[in-house]
């Protein structure tokens, strides 16, 4: 009798260091971060050899639930499991219901795996010979099992949102990157004299955008001021500016006439982009020694230009780049700057802020504003505090540029 008590007391014993024993394992091999596999081997080996299960199936949840580990189950049975609504309806360890497997008797016993009270998975477990559930082995280590469970997936788990931290890290870098670099196609110097002042500001919708403004020397009389705007947002529309902006600088010193810039322009965005996107422009060169701007607009929204006392919305041009083979119709404008003029070019991520009403900034605004800005530098303070107030009420939905230029013959 004693040799028999002896021998029951042995074998707790030894299961309990062999418990231990696994957890350690366990510990050791997440501590060593161990691949997914490896650690799904150890809780098979455990179920299947220490503990005796007959046979399981560990469901986890990736964007749907999935079987992620399964022994002596036919896996043709497992298509359309009610998994689903066995977890919602299992919170805690409990057996399954004749009704709730129907469709196939594969299981007896269900292990949920739960982390902040938020289901990771399910651990479904049966025996392959007949016994009564009540003197089965799945019952003597329910709450190890659990526990063995909980430490694998919430591992895998925590190793699977490691990975996406890394990757968004990575990912933000390479977007401060790309910020970077796209600050360096902007001006970095403005003309700031007795003939020209210049102002511009840019704010992305996102980390990179794909507005665009420039000012360009063509030679000692003449300077070109340029704004345009790709349709969409973010790196793909940040890319074809880039490439815009690129072929733009170089067409543009060689290219006196407009029309023919814009034609070779639309050109160039038909190449890169193939139909799918593109580009509006506002383009003005003005002849310092004439006291002459030419411009053409591009489908790009219509530049103000405040000759005096007159407004003047500079609308002449074409349609946008990038849409057609051919554009339709191409005209360019001529304005001659014999008074102290101002220039306000502008993208619709501008126009198109709203108020609380819900109503965008309108043409009559903006005008408003240019009148009473005594030069560029108040006009970009005044352009910034209506701005900024806007983007309380309705924030950002598109990239935010201006440029604005005082011209003083």
């Amino acid at each position: 009798m004693n040799s028999e008590r002896e021998s029951r007391v042995k074998g707790r014993l030894q299961l309990s260091n062999s418990k231990l024993n696994t957890l350690l394992e366990i510990t050791n091999a997440i501590n060593n971060n161990s691949s997914e596999t490896a650690l799904y081997q150890i809780f098979e080996e455990v179920l299947t050899s220490t503990l005796d299960i007959g046979k399981f199936v560990l469901y986890v949840f990736d964007n749907g639930w999935k079987p992620a580990l399964s022994k002596k189950v036919d896996k043709r049975k497992l298509r359309g499991y009610p998994i689903e609504e066995i977890v919602a309806a299992h919170p805690e360890i409990s057996t399954l219901t004749s009704s709730e497997v129907m469709q196939s008797q594969l299981f007896d016993i269900v292990v949920p795996v739960l982390h902040d009270e938020a289901p990771l998975a399910c651990l479904l477990l049966a025996d392959l010979e007949d016994q009564r559930i009540e003197i089965s082995p799945i019952i003597k280590h329910l709450k190890f099992i659990q526990t063995l469970a909980n430490i694998v997936v919430v591992a895998l788990e925590n190793k699977r949102l490691n990975k996406e931290y890394i990757k968004q890290v990575e990912v933000k870098k390479e977007l401060e990157l790309a910020q970077n670099m796209q600050s360096l196609l902007f001006p970095r110097k403005l003309p700031h004299d007795q003939e020209l002042r210049v102002e511009a500001y840019y704010e992305p919708h996102s980390e990179v955008g794909g507005d665009y403004y420039d000012v360009i020397d063509l030679d000692e009389d003449r300077i070109a001021f340029l704004i345009a705007d790709v349709s969409g947002k973010g790196m793909s529309a940040a890319l074809l500016m880039a490439n815009f902006q690129a072929n733009l600088r170089a067409m543009i010193k060689l290219n006196d006439d407009l029309s023919t810039l814009v034609s070779l322009c639309n050109e160039k965005v038909i190449d890169s982009a193939r139909y799918e996107k593109f580009i509006t422009l506002f383009v003005a060169i003005y002849d310092r020694k004439k006291k002459v701007l030419n411009y053409l607009n591009a489908g790009h929204q219509p530049a103000i230009l405040r000759d005096g006392e007159e407004i003047k919305l500079l609308q002449k041009g074409c349609t946008v780049l990038g849409m057609f083979d051919q554009l339709p119709s191409i005209e360019s404008g001529k304005i001659k700057i014999s008074k102290p003029s101002t220039l306000l070019g502008f993208t619709d991520g501008v126009s198109e802020l709203e108020n609380e009403e819900g109503e965008q900034v309108e043409t009559a605004e903006l005008v408003s504003i240019i009148q009473r800005s005594s030069d560029v530098n108040q006009l970009k303070k005044n352009l910034l505090q209506k701005i900024n107030q806007l983007k309380k009420s309705s924030g950002i939905s598109d990239d935010i540029t201006f440029l604005a230029v005082d011209f003083l013959p």
